[in-house]
Parts: C-alpha cells; structure tokens; sequence
C-alpha cells in the first residue's frame, strides 16, 4: 500500500531553488538589487539562463529598459542582505547603500555585480516572454567573474566551498552535506585488494 497523500490545488511547490541577487541599473541612476527565487539554467549553447519577475516590481521596468543584469549568487553571509533587497523597493530605498554592498564594475556590460558575491554572472535580455503574474527575461551569460578566494593552485573554483544558499518555502538554507556526484549511479566501484 502506497503512503498517504493530499490533494491540493495547483502551486509553485517546485523546492528548493537558488535565492539570487539581480543587479540591474537605469543609465545616470543608482544601481538596485532585486531578489529573485525563480532563476534557473535554460541552455548551455549558448548559455542562457531565466530571471522571473512580477511586472509591478521596481526593477521590472530597469530590466525591460536596459536589457541587461547580473546575477549575483548568494552565501551564508548576504541570507540577510538578501532578505532586505526582496522586501525592500529600489524606488524607496538605496539597497547597496543600506545593506553596506559594493557595486562591482561588470567587464562585458553596463550593470553592476555585488562585489561580496562570489559568483557574478553578467547578462544580456534575448527575449521576455509574458506569462501571467510574472514575465520570464530570458538571457544570455556574457561574462562570469568568480572570487580568487575560491581558486586552488591548480586553478580549479570550488563552488561548493562558497557556502551556497537554497530557498525553500519561505526559507533560507546553506547547502551542506554532499551525498553523491553526477554520474554515481553508473560508476563502477573500485575493487578493493589485500596485501598477502
């Protein structure tokens, strides 16, 4: 007999997913940051990935203007900055400036990156497309930039040392234990030999 289960209406139950900053910039303006729980990786070639934002939202119509933005990922030390600048509106408040944030000069377009991020992924907008209560901005990854911090001498970033935060529910978690790699399923395991 299979568990027990509750019928509920239909919902965004899609769990956990990344909590992201987006840095975005009016020309002659203050830089703002919005924080978006629904990004993810739509392509690899070329890379592109998704940004979903309600159209009532400050930075709705400075992502639609300019056609560009920077995701900002986000560790166990910006989970309050990043509560802020999702609750906060860019139109009342200076959010680099509250949050004590410093705008990073981005290499390949206009917008800046949140340099206390580790990983900033500048943007380019191909396409919006217009879904209901949010509309998905659809871009291309021009340029990456990742903190030295993170690099070995072999010059491999570890990614997973960043202390990476998840959304989930309403709530903010740091990525922990790992419990596999992609492609465990397959792996052959190793033979183990005795010394006679």
């Amino acid at each position: 007999m299979g568990r027990e289960k509750e019928l509920w209406k239909p919902g965004n139950m899609l769990y956990p997913v990344p909590a992201v900053m987006v840095s975005c910039q009016r020309p002659g303006e203050r830089p703002n940051i919005i924080t978006v729980a629904w990004a993810g990786t739509v392509c690899s070639d070329p890379v592109m990935l998704s940004v979903s934002v309600r159209k009532e939202r400050y930075s709705y119509g400075i992502l639609r203007e300019t056609g560009e933005f920077v995701v900002n990922l986000v560790t166990k030390d910006l989970v309050c900055a990043t509560d802020y600048c999702g609750v906060k509106s860019g139109r009342d408040v200076d959010k680099f400036k509250e949050m004590n944030l410093t705008p990073q000069k981005s290499q390949r377009i206009a917008a800046p990156g949140i340099d206390e991020s580790p990983v900033n992924l500048e943007c380019r907008v191909t396409r919006v497309v217009e879904l209901g209560s949010h509309d998905m901005f659809l871009a291309q990854v021009v340029g990456v930039t990742v903190d030295k911090a993170y690099m070995d001498e072999n010059g491999k970033f570890h990614l997973n040392d960043t202390e990476l935060v998840a959304y989930s529910h309403g709530e903010y978690f740091k990525l922990g234990e790992k419990l596999g790699k992609f492609g465990c399923s397959v792996e052959k395991k190793a033979k183990h030999r005795t010394d006679r």
